[in-house]
């Protein structure tokens, strides 16, 4: 049987990032709470438990060392990310940042706005997993002709 893509040319049609945490539950509640993210499917059974989080649009990014450090020391001041980073946009880059921090996050370095525009915080989840949260800069409200 031969399956067809309703998208022929893209070639990878959605991105999942797996993570294997520590506290299971703590990790939801942090995903869930902090975040404001809603399961999309759920598996609880006598074999293990695991669930799924639909973020919208997803891209993969690839950084040489160097392009990591520059990264780094904008977002916090040192090269301390390892070989997977969470970046995350958000609409109100206080509330999210505010909203981590109360659920056990580590901040590791304020926003700060970078070169590109965005306003960028990096921070630390409950297994050190490290997260970029950002936010684009306003867009015009009309577009002048």
């Amino acid at each position: 049987m031969e399956l067809q893509s309703s998208e022929p040319n893209k070639p990878i049609l959605e991105l999942r990032v797996a993570l294997t945490v520590r506290d299971y539950e703590r990790s939801v509640k942090f995903y869930c709470e902090a975040l404001g993210l809603e399961p999309a499917q759920i598996w609880n059974n006598d074999q293990g438990k695991a669930l799924v989080f639909e973020l919208g649009n997803a891209t993969l990014e690839l950084f040489d060392e160097t392009q990591a450090e520059i990264v780094d020391q904008l977002e916090a001041g040192q090269r301390v990310s390892g070989q997977i980073r969470f970046a995350l946009q958000v609409p109100d880059l206080k509330a999210a940042v505010e909203r981590l921090l109360d659920h056990g996050a580590v901040l590791l370095h304020p926003p700060v706005v970078t070169p590109w525009g965005d306003t960028n915080a990096r921070l630390q989840d409950l297994d050190g997993i490290q997260i970029t949260l950002f936010q684009k800069p306003d867009q015009p409200k009309s577009k002048k002709i």
